[in-house]
């Protein structure tokens, strides 16, 4: 049997880093965690190929070759999905779907031959039972939470490696909260479900042997949604593993609550963790009861974020503007409190209902359901009507965007942070496409970009304040073209 596993383009969006992948030659951000898991569940006698349509495209050799295509994708990657579904039917090659798309919209893809939902450990096996016997049914999916303590190790072999610049691995699913517009809880619930650090390691281990030394991002909804375990069983672990290893920081997503625990913000920059994805949302309290994110109120946002840099953490945020509880005055409020944390990848959405959520069943019940959710975090598009009515809430979205990312104040909003920071100690690995991209950095930011003053201000002032960040400061540089990019091709 032949199989084809495809994972969909991503548009160019703020966590696509497109632009700032070019620096350092890189095609795509990282190989397809879902993808390359469920190859891992496939029979081991099965021919598998990957085509990551962010590296490569899909030739017609390919289609010719494969028995089935099998593809996951997210939301945003739905007009990616349509092309691809096309080219399949056309070649006239069976299609199996799953991953977060199609388990919320699978009625929308009348050309997939077969639905394997929710959670492939749950799902999948019975779909690959009833397909021997030739009787597989069209849709296969589960309300269960499998144990992942059984989930294999990716296929990473599948994937070209030097074509990302960081990889995936996923130790826990679920989060404990119930953010009312988060759909996390609906597809994976609220009890964290962790594997073991055995298979942690394991994992690790194996890219290690691949010759991966560059970053690992830990994909979980809420890293430390179950911190006991977190402290006493994986941590420790990961901090052995590491003494003698050069490179592969870590990086992942966890609450806010993170910041009141010394001890684990000790033990997760022991282990090599340098960075982690919050969701601040907003700093109005009315709209952060609104949305029952309870575990960011009643407290010091701003506090808690530097606690966080202090600590050895670079802290990317999320924000949403457009609860109803937001008034015209909470776009100069997400403005200062932005500036004043020194949070330099600072994500800021409109507010959007996914299928599932608390929050669309409320927008559906009082009639205020529009459009389709688009998936894109910075595309200036929400799928309800807000209370301070469209148009305003767009204006004042788009002067948020316009200012944070204006070079003035975002090259304003890196020295901030690097006066904040305590950096971990981690032996990087030295590669001459950094040295590369330091060069490209110049040309295109220091010579030809319309920043060229706040890069060489930023460039001098870290190399005689804080040299040991100047890498960490010119990365902040291209990241900030690639975000002033993708506003410039959605907002303006």
């Amino acid at each position: 049997m032949n199989i084809l596993l495809v994972y969909p383009e991503f548009p160019d969006t703020f966590w696509s880093f497109k632009h700032a992948l070019k620096f350092v030659r890189k095609k795509a951000g990282a190989p397809p965690l879902g993808l390359l898991t469920v190859a891992a569940m496939l029979l081991p006698e099965w021919n598998k190929r990957l085509i990551d349509l962010n590296v490569t495209d899909i030739k017609d050799n390919d289609l010719k070759w494969a028995d089935y295509v099998f593809i996951s994708a997210m939301v945003v990657q739905r007009e990616s999905v349509r092309t691809v579904l096309k080219r399949c039917k056309a070649a006239g090659v069976k299609v199996v779907a799953g991953g977060p798309l199609f388990t919320m919209e699978h009625e929308q893809f009348p050309d997939v031959d077969y639905f394997v939902l929710n959670e492939a450990e749950e799902t999948l096996k019975p779909f690959l039972l009833d397909l021997a016997q030739g009787q597989a049914r069209r849709v296969y999916s589960s309300e269960e939470f499998p144990d992942i303590r059984q989930t294999p190790v990716p296929l990473w072999e599948l994937a070209n490696l030097k074509h990302y610049d960081t990889i995936s691995i996923q130790f826990s699913r679920g989060c404990p909260f119930n953010c009312d517009f988060c759909n996390i809880t609906t597809l994976l619930g609220h009890y964290p479900r962790t594997k073991t650090a055995t298979q942690i390691i394991a994992e690790l281990d194996g890219l290690y042997a691949l010759g991966w030394r560059k970053s690992i991002f830990f994909v979980d909804d809420n890293f430390i949604g179950n911190k006991k375990h977190i402290k006493t069983k994986v941590l420790p672990v990961l901090i052995e593993w590491r003494k003698d290893k050069i490179g592969m920081p870590f990086s992942t997503e966890a609450s806010i609550n993170l910041a009141d625990d010394p001890e684990l913000m000790r033990l997760m920059t022991q282990a090599g963790f340098d960075t982690v994805f919050v969701g601040i949302e907003t700093p109005n309290e009315d709209s952060l009861t609104e949305c029952s994110k309870s575990q960011n109120k009643n407290r010091d946002l701003v506090e808690s974020v530097k606690r966080l840099q202090r600590a050895g953490f670079q802290v990317q945020g999320g924000f949403i503007v457009g609860f109803d509880h937001d008034t015209p005055s909470i776009f100069q409020q997400q403005i200062d409190f932005i500036q004043r944390s020194g949070i330099v990848t600072a994500m800021v959405g409109l507010l959007q209902a996914p299928l599932g959520t608390r929050l669309y069943e409320r927008m559906k019940k009082e009639g205020r359901l529009v459009d389709q959710f688009s998936g894109d975090n910075v595309d200036g598009s929400t799928n309800i009507i807000p209370r301070m009515g469209i148009e305003p809430l767009k204006d004042g979205y788009r002067k948020i965007l316009s200012h944070i990312y204006t070079p003035k104040y975002y090259y304003e909003r890196i020295r901030t942070f690097l006066r904040e920071y305590q950096p971990p100690k981690i032996r990087i690995q030295f590669e001459p496409q950094y040295v590369l991209a330091l060069w490209r950095s110049i040309y295109q930011l220091g010579i030809r970009g319309a920043e060229r003053v706040h890069y060489w201000r930023l460039f001098f002032w870290t190399l005689f304040r804080r040299p040991r960040l100047f890498p960490l400061a010119i990365t902040f540089a291209i990241y900030g073209f690639h975000f002033r990019q993708v506003i410039e091709l959605h907002v303006d």
